[in-house]
């Protein structure tokens, strides 16, 4: 897979469609790999006419890793909960910015913007802080960092704050369990083991989300922020999510002027096959907003 230098990172991306078909960049959630946005999902977008890349954010996957201690993320979220100040390495703007530097090294002026969880709160700051590199912004499964709203349950907040076991029958057994609790109804546990051995062999990382959690702590409620986004845009959520709850998609299109808000009723924590087409054909709306595709 090809990489880019992104000021002091490595970067590893993959590109699928035209050079010079309207672009679309899907960023991925905390700890997950870019191989998570399915094929059959890039192919749902690929049909509507998108370039569509995806890559591996800083700390996960194929590109580069944070060095040092991760930080304890415990201590982390009781921080971010009492409304105290979170030191990080780096915020939700240094991995906006990652995003940007790999649309400069390919070239592309602006492109519409896709985020999962965490990824959503990424094109959230891009839209924010690089609003002319941002078409269209589509937040889904995400949240403003507020903190009265989208908070997790008290068994999905565990799962994704206990470090999972190193050896490789336990780390997939773990992914695949926290995927059963955060999945909602359509969990399909086979889909999930596949998803997480894949993800395993590909590139096991453990500390890499502590460095990402940090990042998201220190980041804090861009809800003022996204009040002045301009940018068309769309929040997709499911009423079936646990880690982060229905409010936090409520209130995010609540806080984007014009945004518009598509509730799935059986998804989870998760992007199940039975809403690919249309999630997408909600993308393809808001991209036209953004461009005349």
């Amino acid at each position: 897979m090809p990489t880019v230098d992104v000021d002091d990172i490595e970067i590893c991306y993959e590109s699928y469609g035209p050079d010079d078909a309207p672009p679309l960049l899907l960023v991925m959630g905390l700890g997950a790999q870019m191989t998570l946005w399915s094929p059959g999902f890039v192919s749902e977008l690929l049909e509507r006419g998108f370039r569509v890349i995806r890559f591996d954010n800083r700390d996960v996957g194929l590109s580069t890793k944070t060095a040092g201690d991760p930080p304890d993320v415990m201590a982390l979220y009781a921080q971010a909960m009492a409304g105290h100040p979170v030191d990080a390495p780096y915020t939700l703007s240094t991995m906006a910015a990652d995003a940007v530097g790999l649309l400069d090294a390919l070239d592309i002026p602006a492109a519409h913007v896709v985020g999962a969880s965490m990824g959503g709160m990424i094109v959230q700051m891009m839209a924010i802080e690089h609003p002319d590199r941002v078409l269209s912004l589509t937040s889904i499964m995400s949240t403003t960092g507020a903190s009265d709203i989208g908070q997790p349950d008290p068994e999905a907040m565990m799962a994704l704050l206990t470090p999972p076991p190193t050896d490789r029958d336990g780390a997939i057994a773990s992914t695949v369990e926290t995927s059963r609790i955060i999945g909602g109804s359509l969990f399909d546990a086979a889909d999930a083991r596949a998803r997480a051995a894949e993800a395993y062999d590909r590139c096991f990382h453990p500390a890499g989300p502590a460095f990402q959690i940090a990042a998201i702590a220190a980041t804090g409620d861009r809800t003022e922020r996204l009040r002045e986004v301009e940018v068309p845009a769309l929040v997709i959520h499911g009423r079936e999510d646990s880690l982060i709850t229905l409010s936090g998609g409520e209130g995010t299109a609540a806080v984007i002027p014009g945004a518009d808000l598509l509730v799935l009723g059986q998804m989870g924590h998760d992007m199940p096959p039975l809403y690919w087409s249309q999630m997408a054909d909600a993308i393809f709306g808001i991209a036209l907003r953004g461009e005349n595709l």
